[in-house]
């Protein structure tokens, strides 16, 4: 039998494999089998190596995989070298290569061009572009000697560096204004808007927030913004703006005048521009994309976009109004009840339509606030027949008459049998909201525990019980469903719905999920600032929008005012009556009379102005229409073009939000922790390095406060790299890393498209 070798190997030495070791001795390599050395080479001598590595894997001596695990190569070029060494033998790595020749495409004239153009410092792909040239033929020519490159063209840019150049362009056409060929060609009308180019850039401000835009796009930011939007003319186009708008959101910049507070040539680089639009140029932007409804139409097309990509999430509708209290002077809108304030003050309802987690589908505007139950009738519930997707047909309801079409969730202001009634039979809607006037309580052993899954995705347990109920009166009368939640005071919480179809628990678990619409109301209103307005100024009602007589709302106030008069006389005439005083004490006596005439006298004029009043009442119209109202009650709408788009683009922004956080959670982080990782990300700064040689542009996100967080972020950034999202006007797609630590690019992650936190 042969002699088998022992592993050894010489002091110094790094093994390769069991047989084979190697070490560096004075800027050479030496190859050791067992303890003799066979093979030797100068250290930057890349021919010998492939040479003398693929022999010793052509020999049998170690094996491909222990070449890459010593010396950190790439598995092509070892693999090119073995084949090249058994095809063609050792000679041929000695072989020169062939000189390209210069090609056609490449003419001497185009050559001059390209080579003035590198000595100006200009990119590749800029050159590439004006020569309309392919990126790689320039590559090669530059890899073959034909140009030459200057070693600082492609150099990073820090913060400092930026700055001064920013300011220094402030003495031309404007502070950060340096592409000016660009503007004067834009002013002219020469170029179609700026074209979107990247500059290598270390410690971007707010540069987490490109993390957003696959979530973005993915959410219909730009879907079919052309259509509906139209197109604006200069140097700042519609993708721009729109992007502009959504990373104002998700950095908590709430106005368009805070905006004007950032340094405009940073927040450019985030948009592959010199610098953002200043205030005065991004309002009229804004009042060009939203004139004519245009915004209003973008939102209706983009809630049809949304039902049709979550058609579970549509079957059920959480509706519920918002007031946007208005504090300015310019009008005196009608009072409306603020339920977070306790307050009667002015301003204008929204209601809006949610999904089962609190995402938004569409709101509507009420200047005129009609209640919930005719907005319904008149504005969501015809949106909801056209625009809900999967509702069942007129075959599939006659065949099942428990089935409906869909389901909306509200609160007690929607309560009415005959309402309910009305969706029932017309529309086949069914409808869950709580009972405004439940019956005594039910015994306690009808309830019974049942772990209930919320449409969030979490089991509670709740002690239900379920039983029919007659609502209503005469003719309006209705069978429903109720359905009460035990509590562990002992109250009993009663809902009432026409879903005859689904359980009890599900019923429960719609209805009680209700407070994620008002959670969502409070997280707009705090991080997206949905109530700020985002223009002053009034526009006219239409003359036959139907409002409150003033006159009848003063007649109101006044028979209101008397009734608690008269009611407060009446308790004190009575308590005199019930208590006597005896007739020993003259004094106490005649002043007990007269307290008792005295009222009766305040009482007999106050019966007298009550029925006068509702006669009057009677004989006024509660309603008249806006045109018939006096120029001093006249109130007028506030401007919806600038708020119904910048609405509408915060929607978006929390539709991606809570996409992202969903790809987050796990059993180490919770929604809310999500969110608040989020919000750091997105003000955080990042590198933006552009790589058009390998078609990606690669953000470089600062690290977190902490390790943990830090795992969170790459695991967020697997998905967003496996979705390979290219940005928008360009052919780069995006790629992320954490600190300089690279990601998987063959990540088995999803990408980011659809809110999926269910």
């Amino acid at each position: 039998m042969p002699q088998l070798i022992l592993p050894l190997i010489p002091p110094g030495a790094t093994e390769i494999n069991e047989l084979v070791s190697v070490c560096q001795e004075q800027k050479r390599w030496f190859y050791f089998v067992g303890l003799q050395p066979v093979f030797s080479h100068e250290a930057d001598d890349q021919k010998m190596f492939s040479i003398i590595s693929s022999q010793l894997i052509d020999s049998g001596a170690c094996r491909q995989v222990d070449i890459l695990n010593a010396f950190g190569v790439s598995k092509s070029n070892v693999a090119r070298s073995v084949k090249k060494l058994r095809e063609k033998g050792t000679e041929a790595f000695f072989k020169p290569r062939k000189k390209r020749s210069g090609g056609k495409i490449l003419t001497p004239e185009i050559l001059e061009q390209a080579q003035s153009f590198l000595d100006q410092g200009r990119s590749r792909y800029e050159i590439s572009s004006d020569l309309k040239i392919k990126y790689d033929t320039l590559r090669k020519a530059i890899n073959d000697g034909r140009l030459h490159e200057q070693k600082d063209c492609q150099s990073i840019t820090t913060k400092s560096s930026r700055n001064e150049v920013d300011a220094a362009a402030a003495e031309g056409m404007g502070t950060a204004c340096t592409r000016v060929e660009e503007r004067i060609y834009a002013s002219f009308g020469v170029c179609d808007g700026a074209p979107v180019r990247f500059e290598s850039c270390l410690d971007v401000p707010n540069g987490g927030v490109l993390c957003a835009l696959p979530s973005l796009l993915g959410n219909g930011l730009l879907k079919d913004v052309e259509q509906f939007l139209g197109e604006i003319k200069g140097y700042y186009t519609t993708f721009h703006i729109l992007l502009l708008l959504a990373f104002m959101a998700l950095c908590r910049i709430k106005t368009v005048e805070k905006l004007g507070r950032k340094d405009p040539g940073e927040f450019g680089k985030l948009l592959g521009l010199d610098r953002i639009p200043e205030v005065r140029c991004l309002r009229k932007k804004l009042d060009t994309l939203s004139q004519a409804e245009a915004a209003e139409k973008w939102a209706t097309c983009l809630s049809k976009y949304w039902m049709e990509s979550e058609p579970e999430a549509a079957g059920t509708l959480y509706i519920d109004g918002h007031v946007r209290v208005y504090h300015g002077s310019l009008t005196k809108l009608p009072r409306r009840f603020v339920s977070r304030e306790r307050l009667c003050l002015r301003g204008t309802t929204d209601y809006w339509v949610n999904d089962g987690i609190g995402q938004p589908f569409f709101v509507v505007e009420k200047p005129v606030n009609p209640g919930l139950i005719s907005t319904l009738k008149t504005d969501i519930v015809p949106r909801l027949l056209q625009d809900v997707p999967n509702q069942p047909t007129i075959q599939e309801l006659e065949k099942n008459p428990c089935r409906c079409r869909l389901i909306m969730v509200f609160d007690r202001e929607g309560y009415s049998p005959e309402f309910f009634s009305q969706m029932w039979k017309n529309h086949r809607i069914a409808c869950i909201t709580y009972h405004k006037y439940p019956d005594e309580a039910w015994p306690e052993n009808r309830f019974k525990k049942y772990e209930v899954k919320m449409p969030g995705g979490e089991v509670v347990c709740l002690n239900l019980a379920e039983m029919g109920s007659l609502v209503g009166s005469g003719k309006k009368k209705i069978w429903l469903r109720e359905v009460r939640k035990l509590t562990e005071s002992g109250h009993q919480t009663s809902l009432i719905s026409t879903a005859y179809e689904l359980p009890h628990i599900q019923l429960a678990a719609r209805m009680f999920s209700r407070w994620c619409q008002e959670n969502f109301f409070r997280y707009m209103k705090q991080h997206f600032a949905i109530d700020t307005l985002s223009e002053y100024g009034i526009m006219d009602l239409p003359d036959t929008e139907t409002v409150i007589n003033p006159s009848w709302r003063e007649l109101d106030r006044q028979r209101n005012s008397i009734q608690n008069k008269l009611r407060y006389r009446r308790a004190r005439f009575t308590a005199l009556t019930m208590h006597p005083v005896a007739g020993d004490n003259q004094e106490a006596y005649e002043k007990w009379l007269y307290q008792k005439a005295e009222l009766l006298e305040q009482i007999e004029q106050y019966e007298k102005q009550l029925e006068t009043l509702k006669g009057e009442l009677k004989n006024t119209p509660k309603h008249i229409i806006w045109g018939e109202l006096k120029e001093d009650d006249k109130f007028y709408r506030l401007l919806p073009g600038r708020k119904r788009l910048m609405d509408t683009v915060r929607m978006i922004a929390y539709r991606a939000e809570t996409a992202m956080a969903g790809l987050l959670i796990d059993s180490t982080m919770d929604l809310p922790a999500a969110r608040s990782l989020l919000q750091d990300l997105f003000v955080t700064e990042a590198d933006i390095i552009p790589e058009p040689e390998a078609g990606r542009l690669k953000i470089r996100i600062h690290n977190a406060s902490r390790p943990a967080l830090n795992r969170a972020l790459l695991r967020l950034f697997e998905h967003l790299n496996a979705a390979e999202v290219e940005y928008p006007g360009t052919e780069m797609r995006l790629y992320y890393e954490l600190g300089g630590i690279a990601l998987n690019e063959k990540s088995t992650g999803k990408g980011v498209t659809k809110t999926s936190q269910r």
